[in-house]
């Protein structure tokens, strides 16, 4: 009988403490899961192990260097679409992805493919361990309702990156397996349910997270837990990916009712600190749980020294050309230089070079430390103007729209008002911006570069792209790959060590179709 390989509980191992006003995470490996969930308190132990893992490496067996969790994981469906160019090769880490060539990976525990899925199916099972405890820990039931909460969000969220990365947002298409209750090594695995199988599965977690978030008076620990405002944002996300576009609108303003604000782009000029007033959720990193260069940042800051640094992460030169100069965000990238002018790779000066970012990258190179935000007031601002638009709701579009634009652009009223209320927008991601819809897309494109998967976008709007337009900045523009809407490509294959310790999945009938 052919055996779940992927789901393994890991409460025993990971690193876990309590949690206060530093998320502590020191390796507790000689606790058992009944000390654990001896009472409460204690229980803050196994939900604070789930977040230390969202940063963590080793999710496969080799190629650790490109494996450094969810920060990771997001860097990998950005490049993927037409608004993250990167320079070259570099030691190869990312490289492939951003050329559409791991699909061979799914037949290892190597590549991304396999990463990927037991990643999220990691932080599921663990979920699952603590979501079995409901209504028995001991202690005080409102940190219990806290603990018990976030398991539940954090499951909803790990659904909804999963089915966004094996599958297109059809819900009559198959999504991936559900699990509900802990499993093991030796557990029998599910079959794929259908993505609207997964939607449900999400929405009603993340529903019953809302319910205990509600009921607790606890507030949030640390900008890692999820409190209720947070669990509004990811109902919000969820809600958009399924075009439940009164549901998204509903949810991101309720986001917004709690203390965030919107930043001043002084407070944004590197999005890498959670302490910042627009932050919601966010990964404070501190230097003894650097990950090193695991880290995402050290791949992703130009001027960190170092091999990894040497593949630049760009803006491409469509996007960044179509920023106003009078929009302060175009300091996230470096202007156009001659290329003599160009820092060398892996250097101090590695960000010296056209269109470099600078927006996202270590607080303390030496230490190699920088936060990982995983949700922003200005995303919230921009879900619901994008849901309103949707909904026809225009001057309430355009009023969130502002909010954000206004901060960034001291001529944004007068660029606004260029743009026609219609929610229809460009086929073509480089087409020219006519519609308030094209506006607010495009807005996203900018204000939330390389934090939201643009892939992801792509795939819930039904767009393609191409990177061969005019004056690109593309060294790979996939001449042989289909990046037409709803392509193949845009999904990954189902690791072959599921089809191999899942009973109740064939690689021929259940695996992924081709990228061509």
């Amino acid at each position: 009988m052919k055996k779940i390989l992927f789901l393994f509980a890991i409460i025993g191992v990971l690193s876990l403490s309590s949690c206060s006003e530093e998320l502590n995470t020191d390796p507790t490996n000689q606790v058992s899961g009944t000390m654990i969930f001896a009472d409460a308190q204690n229980s803050l132990t196994a939900l604070n192990g789930i977040y230390r893992v969202l940063y963590t490496g080793g999710w496969g067996s080799a190629w650790n260097d490109e494996n450094g969790g969810l920060p990771a994981y997001i860097l990998v469906f950005d490049i993927m679409g037409e608004d993250h160019p990167m320079d070259g090769s570099g030691s190869g880490w990312f490289w492939y992805d951003y050329g559409f060539d791991t699909w061979g990976d799914y037949t290892g525990k190597a590549g991304h493919q396999y990463q990927i899925w037991n990643f999220f199916y990691t932080i599921i099972s663990n979920a699952n361990y603590i979501i079995a405890q409901e209504g028995k820990i001991p202690g005080d039931k409102k940190i219990a309702d806290y603990v018990v909460g976030q398991a539940y969000a954090l499951r909803s969220f790990a659904y909804m990156w999963l089915v966004q990365s094996y599958q297109q947002n059809d819900p009559t298409k198959p999504g991936v397996p559900i699990y509900t209750e802990p499993t093991i090594a030796g557990s029998v695995g599910n079959p794929r349910g259908t993505v609207k199988q997964v939607y449900d599965r999400a929405n009603e977690d993340i529903n019953k997270a809302i319910a205990l978030l509600e009921g607790t008076t606890v507030a949030q620990m640390h900008k890692s837990h999820i409190d209720k405002y947070v669990a509004y944002g990811i109902k919000a996300r969820h809600a958009l990916v399924q075009k439940d576009y009164p549901t998204a609108l509903t949810f991101s303003k309720k986001a917004m009712e709690g203390s965030a604000q919107i930043a001043d782009f002084n407070d944004v000029k590197r999005v890498n600190d959670i302490s910042k007033k627009n932050v919601l959720w966010g990964l404070g990193i501190q230097t003894d749980q650097s990950m090193g260069i695991w880290d995402i940042y050290s791949h992703m800051d130009a001027d960190s020294k170092g091999t990894y640094s040497k593949a630049r992460h760009l803006i491409s030169s469509w996007l960044y050309a179509q920023i106003p100069d009078t929009d302060q965000r175009k300091q996230w990238w470096t202007a156009p230089l001659p290329q003599a002018e160009w820092g060398a790779a892996g250097t101090v000066n590695g960000s010296k070079r056209s269109w470099c970012q600078v927006k996202l990258g270590y607080i303390d190179v030496a230490a190699q430390t920088g936060d990982h935000i995983l949700m922003r007031e200005e995303e919230m601002a921009l879900i619901a103007a994008e849901a309103a638009c949707h909904l026809q709701q225009f001057p309430e579009a355009r009023q969130h729209l502002a909010s954000v634009g206004t901060k960034r652009d001291s001529n944004y009223a007068t660029r606004l008002a260029n743009f026609t209320d219609s929610k229809s927008y460009n086929a073509s991601t480089t087409a020219g911006l006519v519609t308030l819809m094209d506006e607010i897309l495009f807005q996203r494109r900018v204000e939330l570069w390389s934090e939201v998967p643009r892939l992801h976008d792509l795939q819930r709007l039904g767009l393609g792209f191409k990177r061969n337009f005019e004056g690109t900045n593309h060294p790979l523009q996939l001449a042989n790959i289909n990046t037409n809407p709803a392509s193949p490509a845009f999904i990954l294959w189902i690791p072959q060590a599921e089809f191999d310790g899942n009973e109740n999945m064939d690689a021929g009938k259940d695996q992924n179709p081709p990228q061509k």
